[in-house]
This record gives C-alpha cells, sequence and structure tokens, in this order.
C-alpha cells in the first residue's frame, strides 16, 4: 500500500469522528462579539488534542481588545513533536463565529447533518476546516508516527473582529517566528481545489456629522445632522463608487466583484437612541444634533492607504467649504494592509501539488476579498509562507443556514495530510 493509499485509508476511517468532531465544536456558541464560550472551545480541543499526543497551551490575550473577565479571550496552541529534527507545519483556525442573523430553517448551534451537509453557525466558516485539519494531522501520524520536524495546530480567538486576541497575540509572543514555525496553513473556507495566497487590504473609520437640536416643528431653527449625513451619502454614490469600481486589481481575488475596490456602510446612526423593546410611548420631537456611521473600506495591493483616507477626506471637506454649516469627524478604527504570499513558496507549492494529486485537477491561486489572520503571521509574525487552505463554500460565510460538506471535509483533509507528508517525510 503507497503513502497516499495509506492515509486515504486512515482518513476515510475517520469520517464518522470526523462528523461528530464537527458537530462538537458547531455546538460550542463562540460568538463574537461578545466572545461567548472561549474557554469552554478550546478545553474541548485540549482533550481532543492531548489525547493525540499533543502538548498543548491555554493561553489568555490579556489586554487586548474585548478581553474582560466576563469575556476572556483564550487560545490554544498543541504541538507535537516528530522523531527527529526538520521543519514545524502549523494549521491555525479561529473558533469565534459571527451573530446568528435571521432566515434561519435549521438550528444554527444543532450541528445538523442533511444529505452529506452538517449545518451551523460556523460550519463553514472555519469549524469544518478545524476539523478537517485535526483528523488529517491524526491520519497523518497514525500512518507514519516517525515523522521529522513538528505539528502545531492551534485555535484562536476575535478573527472576526480582527484577530487582536488570537493570532495577532500569539504573533507577538514569538508562536509564529520563522525559527520555531515554518510552514502555516489556515484551513479558511475558500473551496477545497483552491489555494489562497492573500488578501485585500481593509480601512474602517466612523464618520460623524453634527447639527443643532430643535423642536421637531420648527426645524428651520435647529440643523439636522441626518440631513448632513445625506449629503455625505450622496457625495459617495456620485463619485467615491463610481471611482473605486473602475479600479481592478491583478490580485486573483474571488469573487470577480472583489476584483475591484469596495465600500460597505456598516451601520447609521442619528438621533435618538432606540427604545428598549418593551418601551411602549412615542419618540420625542427633536432635531438630531449628530448622526455617525461606520465604513468598510477593502482596497487593492495597487492601492495606497493614504490615498484611501485622503480620498475620503477629500469628499468631507468639499462639502464643509460649500455645504452651509456643515462640520463633521472622522476617526479612524482599524487599518490592515493588503498580503500576499508569493506563487513559489513552498507550502503553497507542496499544497497546490496535493489538490492535484487528491482531487484530480490543478489547483486554482486566489486571493480573498476579506481579510483574515494571515495579516498577522505575516506582518507581526514576519512570517511570509503562508496560506489559507480548507473546505467549505466562501459564499456561505455568515450566511443563513451555513454548511460545510463531509465529502469536502474528507477530500481537504487527505490534502492537508499529505502536504505533512510531503515536508516532514523528506527530511
Amino acid at each position: 500500500m503507497d503513502d497516499q493509499q495509506l492515509l486515504t485509508e486512515q482518513i476515510t476511517s475517520r469520517r464518522d469522528d470526523l462528523i461528530a468532531l464537527t458537530q462538537d465544536l458547531i455546538r460550542i456558541p463562540t460568538l463574537n462579539p461578545p466572545g461567548d464560550c472561549y474557554r469552554e472551545i478550546c478545553e474541548y480541543l485540549d482533550r481532543r488534542l492531548q489525547g493525540a499526543g499533543f502538548v498543548t497551551e491555554l493561553i489568555r490575550a490579556h489586554g487586548t481588545p474585548g478581553d474582560s473577565e466576563k469575556y476572556p479571550r483564550w487560545n490554544i496552541v498543541a504541538r507535537r513533536e516528530g522523531a527527529r529534527h526538520g521543519d514545524c507545519v502549523h494549521f491555525n483556525s479561529h473558533t469565534d463565529v459571527v451573530e446568528v442573523g435571521s432566515g434561519w430553517t435549521k438550528d444554527p448551534f444543532g450541528g445538523e447533518l442533511n444529505d452529506g451537509k452538517i449545518y451551523g453557525r460556523g460550519a463553514c466558516d472555519m469549524k469544518g476546516g478545524l476539523a478537517a485539519s485535526i483528523v488529517a494531522c491524526e491520519a497523518f501520524i497514525a500512518a507514519h508516527p516517525d515523522y521529522a520536524g513538528a505539528i502545531e495546530i492551534s485555535g484562536t480567538a476575535d478573527e472576526e473582529s480582527g484577530g487582536y486576541g488570537g493570532v495577532a497575540y500569539l504573533a507577538e509572543q514569538g508562536y509564529f517566528d520563522p525559527k520555531r514555525v515554518q510552514h502555516v496553513i489556515i484551513p479558511e473556507p475558500l473551496n477545497k481545489d483552491r489555494v489562497c495566497l492573500g488578501h485585500r487590504g481593509g480601512w474602517w473609520a466612523e464618520i460623524e456629522t453634527f447639527g443643532e437640536i430643535a423642536h421637531g416643528s420648527m426645524p428651520f431653527l435647529g440643523d439636522c445632522a441626518v440631513r448632513h449625513m445625506g449629503a455625505v451619502l450622496t457625495e459617495f454614490e456620485d463619485k467615491l463608487y463610481p471611482a473605486m469600481a473602475a479600479r481592478t486589481t491583478d490580485m486573483p481575488v474571488v469573487p470577480e466583484g472583489a476584483r475591484s475596490s469596495t465600500m460597505n456602510i456598516n451601520s447609521i446612526h442619528g438621533g435618538q437612541p432606540e427604545q428598549p423593546d418593551d418601551y411602549t410611548g412615542l419618540p420625542a420631537h427633536c432635531v438630531p444634533d449628530s448622526c455617525r456611521i461606520v465604513i468598510d473600506r477593502r482596497f487593492l495591493a495597487e492601492e495606497n492607504v493614504d490615498d484611501v483616507r485622503g480620498e475620503v477626506k477629500a469628499l468631507l471637506e468639499g462639502l464643509k467649504a460649500n455645504r452651509d454649516r456643515f462640520d463633521y469627524d472622522l476617526r479612524e478604527i482599524n487599518v490592515v494592509l493588503p498580503s500576499m504570499t508569493d506563487r513559489e513558496a513552498p507550502v503553497v507549492q507542496t499544497v497546490a501539488a496535493e489538490i492535484e494529486k487528491v482531487l484530480g485537477k490543478p489547483a486554482e491561486f486566489v486571493a480573498s476579498p476579506g481579510t483574515y489572520d494571515q495579516k498577522h503571521i505575516d506582518r507581526i509574525g514576519k512570517l511570509k509562507n503562508c496560506i489559507a487552505y480548507g473546505p467549505g463554500i466562501l459564499e456561505l460565510a455568515h450566511k443563513p443556514d451555513e454548511y460545510v460538506g463531509v465529502d469536502d471535509m474528507i477530500d481537504s483533509a487527505q490534502v492537508m495530510a499529505g502536504a505533512l507528508g510531503r515536508i516532514l517525510l523528506s527530511e
């Protein structure tokens, strides 16, 4: 029996275990925000990985955004040394999931198996990938207990809100130092036949427009901040959005719409705060003196972040110069620069070769429309040999009735195990 047959047998024999593991992970509701159940999922992974011979560490990211006694930011890093010196391959998965949202026909935390698909919030993004990487490592170790080097698996917090309580913190502590780790695979759901080389950049900011409060029956005695924000949105519609749509990138970003610059208006708040659901009164009659929006601007490798900032500021300054009583405040929330791994990097070529071997077709090389934790491994860890590869359909992430296909997890686990073989058996 050759190596591929041996690994295939080891992985396919674990199919029921892979399903159960994925279901267990989904049933731990690690919602972010606020950061529920982080310790619980780390303790679950701790028991599982210790049972497979890994030495584990539970690490709290003290002082990071969101970390508190009520919602501590817990992470797990597990390492299993091989029989002799060699490279370390690290599989990193985030454990947090986004809000459930409406429109579900399945229990979001039920882990229901139906027609070869496991449903639930985080099934695709990315607990299915985490489960596949664990099973891949366990199968590889069973088939080749005398491997060289080391294997690491991490479950990290807060990727959905920037990763600062997870991979960024671990990178700052040296866990992604190239002297410790040489190859990183992040099992994000970019489809099982794709190698994801990197992602676009992101610039997040809050814009506030100001007015003057007055009685709603006499708005001419006040100044409506919401109307001023309407002027901002009109400038965006008439000038900024067309300009962004005209720009395209050479990055292989998927889907096609993300090959251009984009911007999302995350939220808008103006005037009186919304009252609790049990409030039965009517609103007061006031002219709003403040209106705020949060913008999520995704930019291309060909764009400079200073130009991204400047473009928005120029529109706001134009309004200030030409619109009566217009004033604003612009507050930057976060910046992430684009990240791209070279197509010839060892981990890229290794995983691409295994995709072709397992699936019988060449790998597609892509970049992600949104950022993920590669940004911290790249910028803070200074480790360039990093990709995203995992099961799941990208377009299902954050959607109702999110699911991951069992066959896709099996195929991805075979690719991951095969990649381990190419790196750790050649030493």
